[in-house]
């Protein structure tokens, strides 16, 4: 009989790893955000007076992972600055902090996992219910699952290797926790009710193992995601990088890249720019000077010649810290920057691919569908409208809302992005919305944002199923 985890069981996990998390070996203690300005930054003109701003002065946080560089390079280049920005940037210790300080005002900007914005609106259970927002899309893709050696040594391979083979991999994952006692049946992922907690969800799910009845998923921060599957206080984790490859190269033995996210879905938002809607409201010019000098950042993160710098820059300890004691300065987080991806493995064969997709700043690469004038900043309600099916799928709403539309309207302001991005001279796309092909997910199954309801019902393992028996193979 399978050992049967609920919600209250996915809340409480977050004290499971308390014990490791003055462990992690990267850990840095106190509120080490970015001090003082760079000589680059004051040799900047400023395009925009700070005095023409309602609110110049402004605290923006940012967690230890690859994605806070186009923060980095918004300090370093002076880019806050160009745009009439006092700035005050703030270390996170996690995700829960960096959405909750936007909620309790500690912070007036903040990067947020997908699903945080959407899941405050709708009032998802695990998410704080608060009127966020957010505009733009920070970066795509730039995240993965590892699972541990143990999981390895059971036969479990990086996705790829099974060529998309659901059935096969679904036998492997199934015949594995059939085999663990409930202590060892354990996910981590960096925030409830977001994006990587659905993805993991998706993933068994997809393979035939029901996430709701086979493992719980606990709550970590991402620095301590390392230390705490060294310990065993968990088998497997989803993160951003640096800490997948971390795993791999930084601690010998720990672990392997299951999937990247983008195997997953490829395309996905991972973090937005959020801010609470009050924020936009009093401070409308403030506001605008921020998304443009983080469109810029972003920018100057996605091109590939300034790919080597940004992933020394983001080592430094006011940011990742993830300098390697000896070796490459950038050995942790230029994999996931440069797009030179190691999988990792127990048998020695060399698993880097290179794409120029691993982590997407602001150009989509070709390989990526996409639609005329769009890049990665720009946000789409549509997926807004998939966050809510996964949060009505796993039980954290009881039902789709049926305002679904004008939620992710509130949320996503994507008509603010266009109107701020065409000040700039860029073009966005026209819609809100758009189909997401079946090609670009794992299971092949699209989504078309026009029947919500009909494709979360199309789903057999969800939440408040009708009830089937399955045999196990």
């Amino acid at each position: 009989m399978n050992n049967h985890w609920n919600r209250r069981d996915f809340l409480v996990g977050v004290g499971a790893t308390a014990a490791g998390i003055g462990l992690s070996s990267c850990a840095i203690s106190g509120n080490t955000g970015a001090k003082g300005l760079t000589e680059e930054a004051k040799a900047v003109k400023p395009v925009v007076r700070s005095q023409d701003l309602e609110k110049p002065d402004i605290t923006v946080g940012y967690v230890p992972v690859n994605d806070c560089a186009p923060f980095a390079i918004a300090w370093e280049k002076g880019l806050f600055r160009k745009y009439g920005l006092n700035v005050k940037l703030n270390r996170e210790a996690s995700w829960a902090t960096s959405r909750d300080g936007l909620i309790f005002g500690r912070l007036d900007a903040s990067p947020v996992v997908s699903g945080a914005v959407t899941n405050a609106r709708i009032g998802a259970e695990g998410a704080r219910h608060a009127p966020l927002c957010a505009a733009m899309t920070i970066h795509r893709h730039g995240n993965a699952m590892t699972m541990n050696k143990a999981m390895w040594d059971f036969g479990l391979r990086p996705w790829y290797e099974y060529n998309g083979d659901l059935e096969a991999f679904g036998k492997q994952f199934r015949a594995y926790f059939n085999n663990q006692p409930p202590e060892r049946k354990v996910w981590a992922v960096v925030l409830s009710s977001a994006i990587y907690e659905y993805f993991v969800r998706y993933v068994s799910a997809a393979a035939g193992v029901n996430p709701l009845t086979e493992f719980r998923v606990i709550i970590v921060p991402p620095p301590q995601m390392v230390t705490n599957m060294r310990i065993g206080a968990m088998q497997a984790y989803m993160v951003a990088e640096p800490w997948n490859t971390r795993a791999i190269t930084g601690n010998l033995g720990v672990g392997f890249t299951f999937a990247q996210g983008k195997e997953v879905w490829q395309g996905h938002p991972d973090r937005l720019l959020g801010v609470m809607e009050s924020f936009i409201d009093k401070y409308p010019k403030t506001y605008r000077s921020l998304v443009k000098a983080m469109i810029e950042a972003c920018q100057y993160c996605g091109k590939p010649s300034n790919s080597e710098e940004v992933a020394k820059l983001i080592t430094d300890r006011s940011f990742t810290g993830a300098k390697p004691k000896t070796g490459a300065i950038d050995k942790f987080t230029r994999p996931g920057i440069v797009g030179e991806f190691n999988y990792g493995g127990f048998d020695g064969k060399d698993r880097t691919i290179k794409a120029a997709d691993t982590t997407i700043f602001y150009d989509i690469p070709d390989n990526v569908p996409q639609e005329p004038n769009e890049h990665s900043t720009f946000m789409w309600r549509s997926r807004s409208i998939w966050l809510m099916t996964q949060a009505a799928r796993w039980g954290q709403i009881k039902e789709f809302p049926k305002n679904a539309e004008k939620l992710a309207e509130q949320g996503w302001r994507t008509d603010l992005y266009r109107d701020i991005a065409a000040e700039m001279g860029i073009e966005s796309p026209k819609d809100d919305y758009k189909v997401e092909p079946p090609e670009v997910f794992i299971d092949k199954k699209g989504f078309d944002p026009s029947d919500p309801v009909g494709y979360l019902n199309s789903f057999e393992i969800r939440a408040n199923a009708p009830t089937r028996f399955f045999l196990n193979s």
